[in-house]
């Protein structure tokens, strides 16, 4: 709908009173170091974890150093994080240009306090996305004359120019790189459906130019998977001698079958955290169109998809609103109690670096079908076995993996078991704390990275380290409780 000029007006005076009101939340101390434990400097451009991977990795990998006696410090932007008892936290407010609900919003010109805010503006105002470039240029700013009070920075996959600038201050880092966003740019062009969307999805992603001039100066890379070890190294041109994989974990405390919830009938379930062509929701909308011609089928989404957008769209043109319902703003207990009605969960990503949703499903014991896009096999484990696997972007094979889960309870029931047993060996945030861990003392102490190839050097050659995240912990080792848990309430709506 085009606005008018006074529309725009009200609506920009509207967003002005919002930052008015808005408060920076206080920095908290962090729990102090045990004996022999290290201090952590966790950087965060964008700490919510209702907003994807990144959120969730920081809660409960932060969570889990305390508890292994490190003192951590989360410097993050906006969405704020939600963070666990002992965890510190520093704000590192930005202007917050693509909050909801008015996102790309003009700035009241009281907010600008300098020149990293007017380029965060103007960034945005050439249709590109400024925010890991302003906040890495910040956070360098907030450590300059902190050298004393952390062993080591913790990157999250920002890759701005102000790591480098770390560097050259003398601060040992690491960075975590859950995949190359590489990948999301090259499925966004391809389902571009005109030449002003392909420009302006190449200037939208024009940050990744400093992300790989970053990447491939640092000096350890942690990775969620050896698929996206191997994607990074092709796309992005890091070496892999400067790279290990650490996987990522899910609260098998909270993500488990809940006593009481069963399956209900037809009940499909899919998590999302983006509308974008990478996660394959529309294929699956189109295997679930198939299925509705042949029984009785309903599709619960785990997000919000745009408005106006492919998947709102797909909705309308499929004629699904009926048997398609939205939710948001859960929290994880009533996220792993809709896992549980549900007689399969369905992973449709084109590509996905890792897959918290799948590792999820698996720990509560749903069946999964998941594609073969990026590392889903890893995570899924066997076809067959621990759940089932179809090309992606093929809305036939979903539906024909779906359709012989719905059609063979003991299938769903072996799968299902099968996969919250693997989860629990292999997935747990401890495990993933204790991998990460290893490589902190690594980087502090100038080694290479555990499990990480060792090239030849002047002629030295051998195993890169020792341990590595396999070693890290025991096999089936859970993760520890959540903490507090979110108190929003959940908005369920007909997509």
């Amino acid at each position: 709908m085009i606005r008018t000029p006074r529309q725009r007006w009200l609506d920009m005076r509207r967003s002005w009173e919002r930052s008015a009101a808005t408060e920076i939340p206080p920095p908290i101390d962090p729990r102090p170091a045990a004996p022999g434990g290290l201090r952590v400097a966790y950087l965060v451009y964008r700490g919510n974890p209702r907003c994807g991977g990144q959120g969730v990795y920081t809660r409960h990998l932060t969570r889990e150093l305390v508890a292994l006696g490190h003192s951590v410090t989360v410097f993050a932007g906006q969405p704020w994080p939600e963070l666990d008892e002992g965890v510190g936290f520093v704000p590192v407010p930005g202007l917050d240009l693509y909050r909801d609900p008015d996102p790309f919003r003009v700035p009241h010109p009281r907010e600008f306090r300098d020149r990293i805010d007017a380029l965060e503006f103007a960034v945005m105002c050439t249709a590109g996305f400024g925010e890991p470039l302003t906040f890495s240029l910040r956070a360098r700013q907030l450590l300059a004359d902190r050298r004393g009070d952390f062993d080591l920075v913790h990157d999250n996959q920002c890759l701005g120019s102000g790591i480098l600038g770390m560097l050259e201050d003398g601060w040992p880092v690491l960075t975590t790189l859950h995949h190359p966003i590489t990948v999301d740019r090259q499925l966004a062009l391809s389902h571009a459906t005109n030449p002003w969307q392909q420009a302006t999805t190449r200037r939208w992603f024009g940050f990744l130019r400093m992300q790989v001039r970053v990447a491939c100066r640092l000096p350890a890379i942690v990775t969620v998977s050896e698929s996206s070890r191997g994607d990074i190294a092709a796309q992005m041109g890091v070496a892999h001698d400067r790279m290990t994989v650490v996987p990522v974990g899910v609260d098998t405390d909270v993500f488990r079958p809940v006593e009481g919830v069963v399956p209900v009938p037809g009940r499909l379930m899919v998590t999302t955290s983006s509308d974008v062509p990478m996660k394959g929701l529309v294929p699956l909308l189109e295997a679930v169109a198939k299925l509705r011609t042949e029984r009785e089928v309903e599709l619960v989404v785990i997000g919000r998809p745009r408005p106006g957008g492919r998947v709102d769209r797909a909705l309308d043109r499929l004629g699904l609103r009926d048997v398609v319902r939205c939710v948001s703003g859960i929290t994880d207990h009533e996220l792993a109690c809709l896992y549980g009605e549900a007689e399969v969960a369905v992973c449709p990503s084109l590509y996905e670096g890792f897959s918290l949703p799948t590792v999820e499903a698996m720990a509560c014991g749903v069946p999964v079908v998941a594609t073969t896009g990026g590392a889903l096999p890893e995570v899924v484990g066997q076809d067959g076995e621990t759940g089932l696997l179809v090309p992606p972007d093929d809305p036939g094979a979903l539906a024909a993996a779906i359709r012989r889960l719905l059609d063979d309870p003991d299938l769903r029931s072996r799968l299902g078991a099968a996969g919250r047993q693997r989860v629990l060996g292999t997935f747990t945030w401890g495990v993933t704390a204790r991998g990460t861990a290893e490589c902190y003392r690594a980087v502090v102490a100038g080694r290479p990275l555990p499990d990480a190839p060792l090239e030849v050097r002047s002629g030295e050659a051998g195993p890169a380290g020792s341990g590595g995240w396999a070693e890290a912990g025991e096999a089936g080792a859970e993760a520890g409780e959540t903490g507090a848990e979110a108190g929003a309430e959940a908005e369920v709506t007909p997509c």
